[in-house]
C-alpha cells in the first residue's frame, strides 16, 4: 500500500506540473503555422518562438535531449509531408561540459505542400523538449485551413518576409570543401573522424559553433568536435571521437580488427564552413578505416592552438525563475513526507491525529499549526546557519549537520529517549500537567512543535524529486532567497497537516482512539529504534568506533537503565539521580577524551563484489576512462537504496567487468571540502551524485538516480 501511495502521489505531481506548463504564460515555446508561396513553391512553415535562454533540439540533440517531432493528419488520416533540410543548429555547452545542438529565439521548420491538400484542413501535432537549467516536455496540436492557393495561417511567430529569408538560408546538399577520414582511435572500440581544411580562413570559425554537426548514425556515437589551428600553414585540423555502439547489440557487432566494415556505413554531416555561407549536407560512405591515421594526426595536433571552447558558467541566480524554484521547493518538501528518513516522525504525528480526531475544528487546527510552526521555524534556523556558514567562506551542502558526530549523537540519544517513552518507560510532563506518553498528549502542543523540529532534522539527509533544483538554487543565491526557498520546502513538508488542520473531515477515516493505541505505540517505538540504528551507523562512518564505540554503547545502556530503574524498580530520588548522572558523566568524559573527533580513516567500499578506490580530484584526473564515480554518505538513505538496487547487483558487477570500468567513491559522511567544491561546480549540493568519465576523458553527470541502462548510455 505504501508503494502504491508513492506511485499515486508521483502521478498527481506529474499531472499537476503538466497543467502548469501547458499554460501559455509559463510554456517557454510558442508554436504556429503559415502556408505560403516561396519561389513558386507551396511551402508549409512551422514557426517556433522560445522564451529567452530556452532552447529546443536539432535532429541530433547532442549529449542529451530529444529532437522536435512533427506529425500531420488530414481527414483523420495520417499524412506524410516531405521535409526540407532543418536549419543549421546552434551549439549550447551546458553544466558538466554537456553539448547540445538546437534552436533558440525564432526559427522555423519547412515542409513541401502537395497540390492534393488544396481546400483541406491540416492537423499539425508538434512535440518538443525545451531546456534552460531544467527541461520541460511540451507539445501542441494546431489546425490550419488551406485555401485553393495552398495558403493559410495559424498564429505564426514570424512574418512572411522573415520566413522567406530563413527558407533561403536552409542547408543545401553539396560536397564539403574538405575530405573526411575515418581512423582507429587509441581507445578500445573507438574511432576518430578526422578532417583537414586547407587555405583556412580562421575568421570563419567560432567558439560558439561547430564546423561539423553529425546526424545520428548507428553504430556511430559521435563525441565533441575538437579543432586545432595551424596558423603557420593556414590549416584547420578537426577531429571527432566516435564510440562503436555495435558492442551493445545482440548479437554483438564487433569493431573490425582489419579496419574493413562488413557493410558500408552511410553517414551524413552538416558542414558549417565557411559560416557566412549556406551550410551543406554532406553524405559520406565509409567502407573501411585506417588503423594508424589518428595516431599520426595526433602527433601533429599536439602542439597546435585550439579555439576557446570552455563550458559556459551558469549563473543560477539569474537563470532560474524564482517562482518555479519555490514551486519545486514546495513539491520537494511535500514528497519528503514519503521518504524513509521522516516516516518514524510522521508516524508519531499520525498517532497524534488519531488522538485529536474527535476534537473541535479549532483544537485540531491549533495542534497542526504547532507542528507546522516547528517545521517552518526549524527550516528558518537551518537557513540562517547556511547564510552564516556561506558568509564565513565555508563550503557546505544539504545534510551538512549530519557531518558533525556530536550533533548526530545528540539526535541518537534524543530519538532513543523518545522510543523509551513510546514503550512506556516514562512520560514527559508538559507545563499544563499533561503527559506525552499517553492519550493525554492531545491536550498539549509542545509535542507537536517538537515533532516538527525532528521531522526537519531527519529529512535533511533525504533527497527527493524537485528538491535538488531548489536546493542548488538556495545554496548559490542571495540570503533572502535562501530563507524563501527553505520556507517553501518547510511548507511542503507540513502541507498535509496544514490541509487536515483547516479541513479536519479529511482525518475522519482514521480509527477512533482506544486501547489499540497502546499496541500502536510499541510499533512506533520500534520505528524510532530503527532510526537509532541508522544514526548509529552514521556515527560509525564519522568517528573511530574502535576507540569510542564502548563508551557510546555504555551511554545508551546506562540511559535505558536509568529510565527502567525509575519506572520498574524504585522511585527513590537519590537512586534515580545517580542513575541519570552516570550516562551524563560518561558522555562528558567521552567528549573530553576526543571521542567525537572526526576520524581520518580512508573511505571504505560499501558495494559488494567490486573494488572501489577513494575519490579525489587528482585520482579522477589520473585514472584513465572509463570510470564510474559514486558520491555517497552513510546518513544518505537514497544512497543506500541506489546501492542495494543497482551497485550491489550482479548486473552492475558484470557491466564493470565487461567494460573494464574503474570505480571511484567519494565518501561525504565526514565533511570534505574537496568533494563539496567538486559537486557545487556541477550545481549539486548533496548526495547521492553519480558521474561517468568516458574513455575520451569527458565527465558526465548522471544526477541522483541511476540504473544500469543509464550508466551504459553515459559510457558511450
Amino acid at each position: 500500500m505504501h508503494k502504491l501511495n508513492k506511485v499515486f502521489l508521483s502521478l498527481i505531481i506529474i499531472l499537476f506540473c503538466g497543467q502548469i506548463f501547458a499554460q501559455d504564460k509559463i510554456n517557454p515555446v510558442k508554436f504556429g503555422a503559415r502556408a505560403l508561396q516561396i519561389e513558386d513553391k507551396s511551402v508549409l512553415a512551422l514557426t517556433f518562438e522560445n522564451q529567452e535562454k530556452w532552447h529546443t533540439y536539432w535532429k541530433n540533440p547532442g549529449d542529451a535531449g530529444t529532437e522536435i517531432k512533427v506529425a500531420f493528419r488530414v481527414n483523420n488520416q495520417e499524412a506524410d509531408l516531405k521535409a526540407y533540410a532543418w536549419p543549421k543548429p546552434k551549439r549550447y555547452i551546458e553544466q558538466g561540459n554537456l553539448w547540445a545542438y538546437g534552436y533558440s529565439h525564432n526559427y522555423a521548420l519547412f515542409f513541401d505542400l502537395p497540390l492534393g491538400l488544396k481546400g483541406q484542413e491540416l492537423e499539425i501535432k508538434g512535440e518538443w523538449l525545451v531546456c534552460k537549467d531544467i527541461c520541460i516536455p511540451g507539445g501542441k496540436v494546431i489546425k490550419l485551413d488551406l485555401d485553393d492557393n495552398l495558403t493559410g495561417s495559424n498564429n505564426p511567430t514570424m512574418s512572411d518576409e522573415s520566413l522567406r529569408a530563413e527558407f533561403n538560408k536552409l542547408p543545401i546538399d553539396s560536397p564539403a570543401a574538405f575530405t573526411f577520414y575515418l581512423n582507429k582511435a587509441e581507445g578500445e572500440n573507438q574511432l576518430a573522424l578526422n578532417y583537414v581544411i586547407e587555405n583556412a580562413d580562421f575568421s570563419q570559425i567560432s567558439d560558439k559553433e561547430s564546423i561539423v554537426y553529425p546526424y545520428l548514425q548507428f553504430p556511430f556515437d559521435y563525441k565533441h568536435e575538437e579543432l586545432y589551428l595551424d596558423r603557420k600553414n593556414n590549416l584547420i585540423y578537426g577531429r571527432m571521437l566516435i564510440d562503436w555502439d555495435g558492442i551493445y547489440e545482440e548479437p554483438v557487432m564487433e569493431l573490425p580488427k582489419d579496419g574493413v566494415f562488413k557493410e558500408p556505413i552511410r553517414a551524413k554531416f552538416l558542414v558549417n564552413y565557411p559560416k557566412d555561407q549556406k551550410a551543406k549536407r554532406v553524405d559520406v560512405v565509409f567502407k573501411q578505416f585506417s588503423l594508424t591515421g589518428d595516431s599520426s594526426l595526433t602527433k601533429i595536433m599536439k602542439n597546435l592552438e585550439t579555439p576557446n571552447q570552455k563550458a559556459k558558467v551558469v549563473n543560477k541566480e539569474k537563470k532560474d525563475s524564482l517562482l518555479l524554484i519555490l514551486l519545486f521547493g514546495f513539491l520537494g518538501g511535500l514528497i519528503l513526507n514519503l521518504m524513509p528518513c521522516v516516516l518514524p516522525v510522521i508516524s508519531l504525528k499520525l498517532f497524534g491525529l488519531i488522538a485529536h480526531r474527535d476534537e473541535g475544528k479549532t483544537s485540531i487546527l491549533r495542534h497542526n499549526l504547532a507542528y507546522t510552526a516547528g517545521v517552518i521555524s526549524s527550516f528558518l534556523i537551518l537557513g540562517a546557519v547556511v547564510v552564516f556558514l556561506k558568509s564565513s567562506g565555508a563550503k557546505i551542502g544539504w545534510g551538512f549537520q549530519l557531518q558533525s558526530p556530536l550533533f548526530v549523537f545528540a539526535m541518537l540519544i534524543f530519538i532513543f529517549v523518545l522510543a523509551l517513552n513510546m514503550f512506556g518507560l516514562f512520560e514527559f510532563v508538559t507545563p499544563g500537567g499533561r503527559t506525552l506518553g499517553n492519550k493525554e498528549l492531545k491536550k498539549g502542543f509542545a509535542g507537536d512543535f517538537v515533532n516538527g523540529i525532528i521531522a526537519v532534522i531527519l529529512s535533511t539527509p533525504c533527497s527527493a524529486p524537485f528538491l535538488g533544483t531548489a536546493l542548488t538554487y538556495a545554496f548559490t543565491t542571495s540570503s533572502l532567497n535562501v530563507f524563501l526557498v527553505f520556507s517553501f520546502i518547510g511548507l511542503g513538508l507540513a502541507f498535509p497537516f496544514i490541509l487536515t488542520g483547516f479541513f479536519p473531515s479529511l482525518i475522519k477515516f482514521l480509527p477512533k482512539p482506544g486501547a489499540w493505541m497502546e499496541k500502536l505505540k510499541n510499533i512506533l517505538g520500534l520505528t524510532l529504534l530503527l532510526t537509532v540504528v541508522w544514526l548509529y551507523d552514521v556515527m560509525d562512518g564519522l568517528i573511530d568506533m574502535e576507540f569510542s564505540g564502548l563508551y557510546l554503547n555504555s551511554i545508551l545502556v546506562l540511559t535505558f537503565f536509568a529510565f527502567f530503574l525509575r519506572q520498574k524498580i524504585s522511585r527513590n530520588k537519590f537512586m534515580n539521580l545517580i542513575a541519570f548522572a552516570l550516562p551524563i558523566i560518561l558522555l562528558g568524559q567521552t567528549i573530553q577524551m576526543g571521542g567525537f573527533q572526526v576520524s581520518s580513516s580512508e573511505a571504505r567500499s560499501r558495494s559488494a563484489g567490486v573494488k572501489w578506490d577513494r575519490w579525489s580530484k587528482q585520482s579522477m584526473v589520473n585514472t584513465p576512462g572509463p570510470v564510474f564515480i559514486n558520491f555517497t554518505a552513510k546518513w544518505c538513505i537514497t544512497c543506500k537504496v541506489n546501492k542495494k538496487i543497482v551497485l550491489d547487483s550482479d548486473g552492475f558487477s558484470d557491466l564493470i567487468a565487461q567494460n573494464k570500468i574503474k570505480l571511484l567513491e567519494g565518501d561525504w559522511t565526514k565533511r570534505d571540502e574537496e568533494i563539496t567544491e567538486f559537486l557545487q561546480s556541477y550545481g549539486i549540493v548533496g548526495v547521492p551524485a553519480y558521474f561517468v568519465k568516458t574513455k575520451s576523458g569527458k565527465i558526465k553527470n548522471l544526477g541522483e538516480t541511476i540504473s544500469l541502462s543509464k550508466i551504459k548510455e553515459a559510457l558511450k
